[in-house]
């Protein structure tokens, strides 16, 4: 399997070099995407086969699709950086791909091999890589997996379709980081032990968006979810895990099991450690954040993940009031560590953990 080869059929109509750099001057996010897909496709009889890629499109989907009714999906994001040597570095593909393997076994679907997953980026990264944007922009990569069985029950799909597609972003932030405002969600909660809050699936952010649409009501720009045992434990934001700096020096962050096991969450801990930094995961009240944010002995707190890399949080609000963090600005320990990383994916610092895979 780890063998599979790729069909590559270039597209008979690729976009116009000035169309494409008219659009490369400001792309957004998600909102343009290259001319290419690749797509994987598996059934019970022939396992993982198919594989190719193609000019992207629709697919032809049937009313009685399996995961129209039954929302069997997963998906997993992750970029492309342009090298200052005009070279393109994935950043940890592996660690996306295996988490993806491990979404998959959760939610019941055909695990796909590692090195499929990552034939199949690199594969679109070559032949759209005239779409990656230069400077601090960069290609984002939308792997993702859908039942696709037609029938009507409810059972794990016998046949799923695996594709990956590619949006060129431009910085996530114009002017640079700006700390965020974030609301506490007391009426909605994201997972519980047991359920698929450490899956990458479609599910879990539908549930977060009322959540997050109730934190937009109230002029914030993302929401916060506490446990939901007990109602008192930070867990996570809505698309983004959290990092709090203490006094001391330390960091700490929510444990895993309940919560995605972000990427750049774990790629933070390990800059951190590096540095002599004591990083703990562990269970943070909302209580005691409040009351170390009013004291001084909470310093930083920031969010992170693939889009934004990392975004200092500078307000905590909720039906109790608000409490400002390190006085509502970017702190230096967030903005440290995310130059450290931004250059670690663009080629720019050396790599100590052997994160890149370079496709060029």
């Amino acid at each position: 399997m780890a063998g599979l080869a790729f069909d590559i059929r270039p597209s008979a109509s690729p976009t116009p070099e000035a169309e494409r750099t008219a659009k490369l001057k400001d792309p957004g996010f998600g909102r343009v995407f290259t001319d290419h897909m690749s797509i994987v496709r598996y059934n019970q009889a022939k396992g993982w086969h198919d594989a190719r890629v193609e000019a992207r499109a629709n697919f032809p989907l049937d009313p009685a699709l399996a995961v129209l009714h039954y929302a069997q999906e997963i998906f997993e994001g992750l970029k492309a950086y342009k090298r200052a040597d005009g070279g393109v570095n994935l950043f940890r593909p592996d660690a996306n791909a295996r988490r993806f393997h491990n979404s998959a076994d959760r939610m019941a679907m055909a695990p796909l091999p590692e090195a499929v997953f990552i034939e199949a980026v690199e594969q679109l990264v070559r032949i759209d890589r005239a779409w990656i944007p230069g400077g601090e922009g960069s290609l984002y990569l939308r792997p993702f997996m859908i039942a696709s069985e037609v029938f009507l029950g409810v059972k794990p799909s016998a046949e799923y379709i695996f594709a990956v597609i590619a949006s060129p972003v431009g910085s996530y932030f114009k002017g640079g980081p700006a700390p965020v405002s974030i609301w506490v969600s007391e009426n909605y909660t994201r997972a519980a032990i047991g359920g698929t809050g450490a899956v990458k699936c479609g599910g879990n952010y539908a549930a977060s968006l009322r959540a997050q649409a109730e934190a937009i009501e109230h002029g914030c720009d993302q929401v916060v979810f506490l446990d939901a045992l007990e109602r008192k434990y930070v867990e996570e934001l809505g698309g983004m895990n959290v990092f709090f700096v203490f006094e001391d020096g330390s960091l700490s962050t929510p444990p895993l099991g309940t919560i995605l096991p972000g990427i750049t969450r774990d790629s933070i801990i390990a800059l951190a450690r590096d540095a002599g930094t004591i990083v703990r995961e562990e269970p943070y009240s909302i209580d005691q954040w409040r009351a170390d944010a009013k004291s001084g002995k909470l310093r930083e707190a920031f969010a992170c993940g693939t889009a934004a890399v990392i975004s200092p949080i500078g307000k905590v609000c909720s039906a109790s009031g608000d409490v400002l963090i390190n006085g509502g600005e970017a702190g230096p320990v967030a903005m440290g560590l995310r130059k450290q990383l931004v250059d670690i994916q663009y080629g720019r610092a050396p790599d100590p953990h052997n994160w890149i895979r370079k496709v060029f």
